[in-house]
């Protein structure tokens, strides 16, 4: 088993990292392809994990502040599911988050999530927006 945690190197992993995206967090509500991404996608630091060579995971950290990041769109592919490629993924955009000067991280989870982000350290602290009507978010933070 090798597992690698980096930014998409060319057109093809982008492509793979994008629509894992897509196929985890939007097709499922009917979302049009394109609704993954958002407008400082350029801005943040990506991370697609490879479990031998095949992408597994993604998620992104932004910068809301120079103390603060923010995790979002985060997915581990249905086949790697159980595996802690999660908390793996997690972990590496902690230690970004802590190389780029920040102290804490906050991110919005959907409430099926909230024990995984709980026992990676993280603690609601509001409730947060019903995503298409539907799904229910909370705030969660951490101090790194």
């Amino acid at each position: 088993m090798f597992i690698e945690i980096r930014v998409p190197k060319d057109l093809k992993e982008w492509g793979s990292y994008y629509d894992l995206r897509w196929r985890l967090l939007r097709a499922p509500w009917q979302r049009p392809r394109g609704s993954e991404k958002d407008e400082i996608e350029s801005e943040c630091t990506h991370a697609a994990l490879f479990f031998d060579g095949v992408l597994a995971a993604v998620s992104r950290l932004q910068k809301n502040s120079d103390s603060e990041g923010q995790i979002r769109y985060m997915a581990v592919d249905n086949t790697f599911q159980g595996q802690k490629l999660g908390k793996r993924i997690l972990a590496y955009l902690e230690e970004q988050a802590k190389e780029q000067g920040m102290t804490s991280i906050v991110l919005d989870a959907r409430e099926n999530a909230l024990a995984f982000y709980e026992a990676c350290g993280y603690e609601v602290f509001e409730e947060s927006y019903l995503l298409y009507g539907v799904i229910p978010h909370f705030k969660m933070r951490k101090t790194l």
